[in-house]
């Protein structure tokens, strides 16, 4: 029972926060999406996540090991994919980047911080991070069709990251004043982020819903198996080894909904998979946290 108690109280912030979204929406509420999404992805959270690395007091070498283990889990993440959508016949260029690629910031971020406090939101941010680089660049490539992408270089996370990890290695700080602000302007990204999320997912028309279903289903086997083993390979233990499963098995990204959009991709079938994989995920997530607490 206690064990019970313990993961409603880390989720239900969480999906209560997503679920004001959805209502507000429903209601029939004006919420400007892209302007509060653009708010929390390009000043909230890169404030966030260079904060979070600056202030660290993780020790370094299992930030070191944390990152070659997430980067090695979304290698072999890819590759699974890949065959898996091969062997089933689907689109790649429509379900790769969603099977490979999760939540990790609206969801994963929140989570970790609930689940495990202060030391599990810094190694969340590091999984995050690490994410950002393969998912505008390789992720943007496969939805795209091909082509070269600039984005990556524009991308204010993945500075944020790289300065953040730069002044945690180096021991710097910024002045106080300095430092007070990024943290007050990074404390409101996860709840924008979880409000925004809600709001997505209420916004969507899922399609396709029996290939959605199976597909989230195997996202979710898949990226918490790879997760683990991976884990267990570099030999990671307690609060990082649980923050690497559980942000690897995060259900699909609204952003690939939107980078579908964009380029023209098969965009009512990644609504689908994103409405579907997040409503997996309110089932999928406490199951997962119930194992790793």
């Amino acid at each position: 029972m206690n064990l019970i108690l313990t993961v409603l109280e880390i989720v239900a912030p969480v999906f209560l926060l997503a679920g004001l979204g959805f209502i507000w929406v429903r209601l029939g509420y004006e919420y400007p999406i892209q302007f509060v999404t653009r708010l929390a992805m390009t000043l909230a959270v890169p404030c966030l996540v260079f904060s979070s690395l600056m202030q660290a007091e993780t020790d370094l070498g299992k930030l070191v090991t944390l990152s070659l283990a997430s980067l090695t889990g979304y290698a072999a993440i890819s590759l699974a994919a890949w065959l898996l959508l091969k062997i089933s016949n689907l689109d790649l260029r429509t379900y790769l980047a969603p099977l490979v690629f999760g939540n990790t910031g609206n969801l994963g971020l929140p989570l970790a911080f609930f689940a495990f406090g202060q030391v599990g939101l810094e190694y969340a941010v590091v999984v995050f991070a690490i994410m950002s680089v393969p998912a505008f660049t390789f992720g943007v490539w496969l939805v795209a069709g091909g082509g070269p992408s600039g984005r990556i270089i524009r991308e204010p996370m993945v500075w944020a990251a790289v300065f953040g990890a730069l002044f945690l290695w180096q021991g710097w700080q910024t002045p106080q004043f300095i430092t007070n602000t990024i943290d007050l302007v990074g404390q409101t990204g996860i709840p924008l982020m979880l409000v925004t999320l809600g709001v997505a997912v209420a916004r969507l028309a899922p399609e396709k819903v029996f290939t959605a279903a199976w597909l989230s289903l195997a996202k979710t086997l898949l990226c918490t198996l790879i997760a683990w083993e991976i884990g267990f390979a570099y030999g990671l233990t307690g609060i990082e080894f649980s923050v690497l499963v559980l942000q690897l098995a995060t259900p699909v990204a609204v952003t690939s909904y939107l980078l579908a959009e964009k380029y023209e991709a098969d965009s009512e079938a990644v609504a689908g998979f994103v409405v579907v994989s997040t409503l997996t995920s309110v089932f999928s997530l406490p199951i997962l946290l119930a194992v790793l607490l």
